[in-house]
């Protein structure tokens, strides 16, 4: 922490973005000061209800300026909460090493396996710290799955069906977020944070089939240490269960040998968790996020296998 100053102090990149309200709650929660927020959309009212006093900036350039000028009187930004596209976490990330803070940053951290091998470099070489943001592991819910699994004896093998389907307008696909080369594709964009759940649950990835991928849906098979993992990820709202109540756009299900676990609720402190534990010395951390990583860059590339492990019953559905 700045030794001038008895709060944290953060700059956020990507202010204007879906998930950065998230990220100012959980810096106003955890008592920090944020001291300057970039993104070239101005759209950033929502800083009024936070922190009112933070200095916006819509170039990258004034930003570096103002973030090194504060270094130099005294006043360093002791982190730099990363919300901004998927292909910029890798160079943002950098630059908050760089600057002598450490990290925060929202899934996924980087597109590709090598990206953590950089970054792993210069953190050694800048002494400062990358925290990544892997909410799901600090859910009640999956804490105590993961701990039925645990002690469910160590040679079981446990079926388990993931689908999530969260419906996108036809805005998605014109955003950097329908292009594979910035958001790494529905797997990466949507579905890190579910692999990341898997393997911290199941353990070891042993075997990655791809089913299925195009623009709007992705499905495949897993095989972790101790489950076989059909999966299905969608934005097209037709894949939603016909079951599902009118004006609800998203479907998010995950069974265990035929029973459902729930944890459709408690997400809303999950950020702040996430924050009050990085502030300890406890975040998530480059080993941490590596599995997930290296799972959705196979994803994003590997040749399709459709008669190669048995397929989630949704995809049957979408391809009708």
């Amino acid at each position: 922490m700045n030794s001038a100053n008895s709060k944290p102090l953060f700059a956020l990149a990507g202010v204007a973005g879906y998930v950065a309200p998230r990220h100012l709650r959980a810096i106003k929660e955890v008592g920090g000061e944020l001291k300057a927020v970039l993104d070239p959309a101005d759209a950033v009212g929502i800083l009024d209800s936070y922190f009112p006093e933070s200095r916006y900036f819509a170039e990258f350039e004034r930003f570096d300026r103002y973030i090194d000028k504060l270094r130099r009187a005294g006043e360093k930004i002791d982190y730099l909460s990363i919300c901004s596209p998927n292909y910029l976490h890798d160079a943002h990330v950098r630059f908050a090493l760089r600057s002598d803070a450490n990290a925060i940053c929202e899934k996924p951290l980087v597109l590709n396996p090598w990206n953590i091998d950089g970054l792993a470099e210069i953190e050694a070489s800048t002494g400062r710290r990358v925290n990544t943001i892997l909410q799901l592991r600090l859910h009640p819910a999956i804490a105590s799955l993961r701990e039925r699994v645990n002690n469910s004896g160590g040679d079981r093998i446990h079926d388990v069906d993931l689908a999530y389907v969260t419906s996108r307008g036809s805005w998605y696909h014109m955003s950097w977020k329908g292009d594979d080369q910035k958001s790494g594709g529905i797997a990466t964009n949507i579905g890190v944070h579910f692999f990341d759940m898997l393997s911290f649950v199941f353990g070891k990835l042993k075997r990655n089939i791809v089913h299925h991928r195009a623009m709007d849906c992705a499905a495949g098979y897993l095989e972790y240490e101790k489950a076989r993992v059909r999966w299905f990820l969608s934005i097209n709202r037709t894949d939603l269960p016909a079951e599902t109540p009118l004006g609800q756009t998203t479907f998010r299900s995950i069974t265990l040998d035929g029973e459902e676990i729930e944890f459709s609720a408690g997400f809303t402190d999950l950020h702040t968790l996430s924050y009050r534990e990085i502030l300890n010395g406890n975040g998530f951390t480059l080993n941490d996020v590596r599995p997930s990583i290296e799972t959705v860059a196979h994803i994003r590339k590997a040749e399709l296998r459709p008669r190669d492990g048995e397929a989630h019953p949704f995809l049957k559905s979408a391809l009708s």
